[in-house]
C-alpha cells in the first residue's frame, strides 16, 4: 500500500511538470524555433539521463547492436516535442493540454495494432469521457464549432504531434530487447537529439543564443531537467509501483495543472464553461484509477486495465 501510494505521489508530480511546459512552452514559442530548442532540449536531457545510466546500470555495448531502434523512437519523439512548441505559438495552453489527453485514446489504438492489446470496459468509458472533455476545451463548449470542425490551427498542429507520441508508448515496448529504461531512453535522446539538430541546422545556426530573452533559457533548462528528465525518473518509479493503465490515467490531470500555471504566471483563469470539460478529464482519471476486476471471493484484484490478446 504504501508503495502504490508513493507511486501515485509521483505521478502527480510528473503530470504537475509537464503541465509546465505547456505554460512555458506558450510564453518562448515565438522567441526561438522549436527545432532549435528541442535539440538543446534533447542534448541536455540526453546528458542527465546519461549520467544517470553511468551511476547505475552502464551503458552495455550490446545495449546498442541495433542503433536503428534509437532513430525510430527519436525521430517519433522530436515530432511530437517541435509540434508541440510550433503550435502553442498560436495555441491557448489549456487547449493545448486538452488535446494532449486524447493520447491515451490513441494510444490504446496503436497498442491494439502494434501489440493486440485490448482495453476493459471501464478504461474503454474513461477514454470515452477523457476524450468527450477534451473536445469540449479545444472547441471550447461551441457546438456549432464542433458541427462545423472549427479547429484552430495550432491545436491541429498539435493533435498531428499527439499521434507521434501515442504511437511512441507501444513502440517502446515493442522494439525494447531486454535494455533497462534508463538505457534506452539515453540511446533514444542521443539519436533524438542528432536528428534534430540535423532537421534544425539552419535554424539552429540561426539562433542568437547569447542574446536570448531570460525567459527562453529558463523555458530550455526546465523542460529539460524538470519536464524530460525528471519526469522520465517519476515515470519509471512509478511504473514500478502502479499497473500502466492507472499511470496513463495521470495525463487527465494535466488541463487541471496547465489552469493552475497559468494562474501562477498571472495569465488569469479559463472562462467558467471549459470547467466542464476539465472536469470530465478528471472523472476519466478517477475511473481508470478505479480497481477494474473483482475475485471470486468479491475483493477487488487490481489490474491495469489492459490485456493481451493472442491471435
Amino acid at each position: 500500500m504504501r508503495d502504490q501510494m508513493q507511486g501515485h505521489l509521483a505521478m502527480l508530480a510528473f503530470s504537475a511538470l509537464v503541465a509546465g511546459s505547456f505554460s512555458l512552452g506558450a510564453l518562448v514559442a515565438n522567441d526561438i524555433a522549436p527545432a532549435a530548442l528541442n535539440a538543446a532540449r534533447f542534448w541536455i536531457a540526453g546528458a542527465v539521463i546519461g549520467v544517470a545510466a553511468l551511476a547505475t546500470t552502464g551503458l552495455p555495448r550490446r545495449a546498442f547492436a541495433a542503433p536503428w531502434r534509437y532513430i525510430v523512437m527519436g525521430g517519433v519523439f522530436g515530432i511530437y516535442f517541435v509540434l508541440m512548441f510550433e503550435a502553442l505559438k498560436t495555441a491557448v495552453p489549456v487547449s493545448a493540454a486538452a488535446v494532449f489527453t486524447l493520447t491515451p485514446l490513441m494510444s490504446g489504438l496503436f497498442g491494439w495494432l502494434l501489440l493486440r492489446q485490448v482495453t476493459t470496459p471501464r478504461m474503454a468509458l474513461a477514454l470515452t469521457i477523457g476524450a468527450a472533455g477534451a473536445l469540449w476545451v479545444i472547441f471550447r463548449a461551441d457546438l456549432s464549432a464542433l458541427l462545423a470542425f472549427e479547429v484552430g490551427r495550432g491545436e491541429m498542429i498539435f493533435f498531428v504531434g499527439c499521434i507521434s507520441h501515442a504511437l511512441y508508448t507501444p513502440m517502446v515496448r515493442k522494439l525494447n530487447r531486454g535494455e533497462p529504461a534508463v538505457v534506452f531512453t539515453f540511446g533514444m535522446l542521443m539519436a533524438g537529439g542528432l536528428l534534430l539538430t540535423v532537421y534544425g541546422w539552419s535554424d539552429i545556426v540561426a539562433t542568437d543564443w547569447a542574446n536570448l530573452p531570460a525567459r527562453v533559457w529558463i523555458a530550455l533548462l526546465y523542460v529539460a531537467f524538470f519536464a524530460s528528465a525528471a519526469t522520465f525518473v517519476l515515470l519509471q518509479y512509478a511504473a514500478m509501483r502502479l499497473p500502466s493503465a492507472k499511470v496513463m490515467a495521470y495525463t487527465y490531470l494535466t488541463p487541471s495543472w496547465v489552469v493552475l500555471w497559468e494562474l501562477a504566471l498571472g495569465h488569469g483563469a479559463p472562462g467558467p464553461v471549459i470547467f466542464v470539460g476539465v472536469a470530465l478529464t478528471c472523472v476519466a482519471l478517477w475511473l481508470l484509477l478505479r480497481d477494474d476486476t473483482v475475485r471470486q471471493d468479491g475483493t477487488k484484484q487490481p489490474t491495469g486495465g489492459l490485456r493481451s490478446h493472442k491471435t
